[in-house]
């Protein structure tokens, strides 16, 4: 499984600095834009504050990125096209080229992969009706 690291995420694991790993679906499919936009900004920005590097998880173009420029930033914010990615459609999602927010479980799972071992999320969901 190939993982796309920004810069600064890449530099805080070749460092040891404290990196925090972000699950994009609250981004993609939990707040309206441009709400969501200034959420994970506001979010990186107090973990920069506190000295940690901010690493926001997403699939694009079937890749896996962690650490999101601007850019992908923004498209994971606005794209109505991103899907809801959890551990298991990791695999599809890679080989159907799929835009995709990470869930609790992919989050976890690829931040695992690089030695991140800690993350957090705007909330644990459970049984949904409908």
């Amino acid at each position: 499984m190939k993982i796309h690291t920004s810069k600064d995420v890449q530099l805080a694991l070749e460092t040891g600095q404290p990196i925090l790993a972000l699950e994009s679906t609250i981004i993609a499919h939990g707040m309206p834009f441009p709400d969501n936009l200034k959420f994970a900004q506001q979010g990186e920005s107090l973990c920069r504050d506190q000295g940690v590097t901010p690493a926001m998880i997403a699939i694009i173009n079937g890749e896996i990125h962690v650490g999101l420029e601007k850019d992908l930033l923004i498209f994971i914010a606005e794209d109505d096209g991103v899907r809801k990615t959890s551990r298991r459609e990791l695999g599809i999602a890679i080989s159907e080229k799929w835009h995709g927010a990470t869930t609790v479980s992919s989050t976890m799972h690829i931040a695992h992969q690089l030695g991140i071992s800690v993350f957090a999320t705007g909330g644990i969901g459970g049984v949904h009706r409908g």
